[in-house]
């Protein structure tokens, strides 16, 4: 065991009695030692019951033979930071938390890892860590949030408190119903109901073989899922016995299956970072160009919050992700799993509930999967669109330019009413390098569709968005404006080109004027010169690689 370099030999006798000092009993020095990777904290709601789950998986761990270790990593609410500076933190936090868990498993010499998780940067920072020290790893993430209630109305965090932010200034709410939203638009722990980036990445995690089977979707307030918190600390030392490894689960093959389902379920756009991270770390070449060609050849056949209606609980009661595997059928690869069964048996035993929420392959929502890849002069390396939750009559769009050099900025205006029908809002310096730290932009874009523009405007940027996007907004442009990408010479009034169909975007401008922008407009400096976020600024790569550390 790797655990024997800290616990076997004369030489390991002081390490031996700090061991002892933690309270073990004799019989625990000669165990694998497992660690619980745990993200409990009060200020997440998705998160704040992880206590229980620690509880089961610890009974898991010992029932199987195993000695567990509790240590805790850090977590931020994307919605808490959504919308300010605090945003910034977010996308960087997940090379921290990959930091903690690769130091913490290296320093103790750990046998195995159960990584307790659930929301936004936090899920793939953890898989990022394991793969590092590639050690047997199990997932274990906690579970999305029911619906809110308003009478006979299901309500979703996105729709029913940001977008209802755009509602409540155009005057379609009042201030009671607006205070009853709030409240109650988040009644439980778990992660927001929709297919958001929370949800999106617990998904995908069961299809790459890392969760057990209906992990993803069971609601965080069920006690299934405190069995699935057992059976994953059990499994742990199965692993451990077979010598399953994490790089052993997350393959070509498995990261294949993991952008299919992304595709097939419409997810958040955050996934192609994410993805692209955790393929670096496993050591697979895995690029913007993959995705688009998975997306060619995957209909949209789940249409959850926020492009369709149905909330994650609905995705659950239709089966799960092992029905969408089933739905997916030939289409996905058979790999193994940590459930000691392999993809083709899960989907064998699998169900599916509801034809509506998981439809046929032939009767899609889409032809097409949720996520385009488009390139053109303002994006040379790619960027990206969830064209699931895109109005057909918005495939297409020309407009005119509507500069901003902050998301801030941004906001003023379309609170203000003064972003016009017709416009391309552009919100620049807010990707990896130029944020620093490539905020979600779910703020503006639900204050679009609240207003009703999201028929009638579009969104570019270097900066992301949220899961919970919807309408035609276009994120990751690389190369972004702070690196020089031809988004830092946009001018109000610019004629702009999104043909999502044809993966195309383009700045309509002759090469001379384009010459004559480039020297008369200088780039921004930095915006942070100190702390974190400026080392992140300086060390962060291109968005189109996945805004890894270089």
């Amino acid at each position: 065991m790797r655990s024997d370099k800290i616990k076997k030999g004369i030489e390991r006798m002081p390490n031996r009695a700090l061991l002892y000092g933690t309270g073990l009993h004799q019989s625990h020095i000669d165990r694998p030692f497992i660690g619980i990777a745990s993200a409990f904290t009060d200020i997440i709601p998705g998160h704040i019951n992880m206590r229980s789950l620690e509880r089961y998986i610890e009974r898991g761990i010992e029932n199987g033979g195993g000695t567990p270790f509790i240590f805790g990593v850090g977590g931020i609410c994307d919605g808490i930071a959504m919308g300010h500076v605090g945003m910034k933190y977010s996308l960087p936090s997940r090379e921290l938390i990959a930091d903690i868990i690769e130091t913490i498993a290296g320093a103790h010499c750990l046998d195995g890892l159960v990584l307790l998780t659930n929301c936004d940067k936090i899920t793939p920072g953890m898989i990022m860590g394991a793969l590092r020290i590639n050690i047997p790893t199990i997932v274990v993430t906690n579970g999305p949030m029911i619906s809110g209630r308003f009478g006979k109305k299901r309500l979703s965090l996105v729709r029913d408190t940001f977008e209802a932010v755009g509602r409540f200034k155009a005057g379609q709410i009042k201030e009671e119903e607006r205070k009853i939203l709030e409240r109650e638009a988040c009644p439980s722990c778990g992660s927001c109901q929709g297919l958001y980036t929370a949800n999106t990445m617990s998904c995908i995690t069961e299809s790459l073989g890392l969760s057990l089977p209906y992990c993803a979707t069971t609601p965080a307030v069920l006690n299934r899922k405190l069995r699935i918190g057992y059976e994953s600390g059990q499994r742990i030392i199965n692993l451990i016995n077979k010598k399953i490894n994490a790089r052993d689960l997350v393959t070509r093959q498995s990261l294949e299956n993991a952008v299919r389902v992304d595709m097939a379920l419409g997810g958040s756009t955050n996934t192609v970072l994410h993805l692209m991270a955790i393929a670096h770390e496993a050591g697979v070449d895995l690029n913007l160009s993959d995705f688009d060609k998975i997306s060619k050849t995957t209909p949209h056949i789940s249409n959850l919050r926020p492009g369709g209606d149905y909330f994650m609980e609905d995705l659950d009661y239709a089966g799960g992700i092992p029905a969408v595997l089933k739905r997916l059928g030939s289409k996905i690869n058979d790999t193994i799993t940590v459930s000691g069964k392999k993809i083709k048996e899960i989907t064998a035993e699998a169900t599916i509930y509801d034809e509506d929420v998981i439809r046929p392959l032939n009767k899609p929502y889409h032809k097409e999967g949720g996520i385009a890849i488009l390139y053109g002069n303002l994006a040379l390396q790619g960027c990206v669109v969830k064209q699931s939750a895109v109005d057909a009559a918005m495939m297409r769009f020309k407009g005119k330019a509507v500069v901003f050099d902050s998301e801030e900025d941004s906001m003023k205006d379309i609170l203000n009413k003064k972003v016009k029908k017709g416009s391309v809002i552009v919100i620049r310096y807010e990707g990896p390098s130029g944020g620093p730290g490539m905020r979600e932009m779910l703020s503006p874009t639900s204050a679009i569709v609240g207003m009703g523009l999201h028929k009638h405007v579009a969104l570019i940027t270097d900066g992301r968005f949220s899961g919970g996007t919807r309408g035609p907004c276009i994120g990751h442009i690389s190369p972004e404006a702070a690196s020089g990408g031809l988004l830092a010479y946009l001018k109000n009034g610019d004629d702009i080109l999104i043909d999502i169909g044809k993966r195309k975007i383009e700045w309509i401008i002759s090469d001379n004027e384009l010459k004559k922008r480039k020297k008369e407009i200088k780039i921004l400096p930095p915006k942070v010169k100190s702390g974190y976020l400026y080392r992140y600024s300086k060390m962060a790569t291109s968005a189109s690689t996945g805004a890894i550390f270089k």
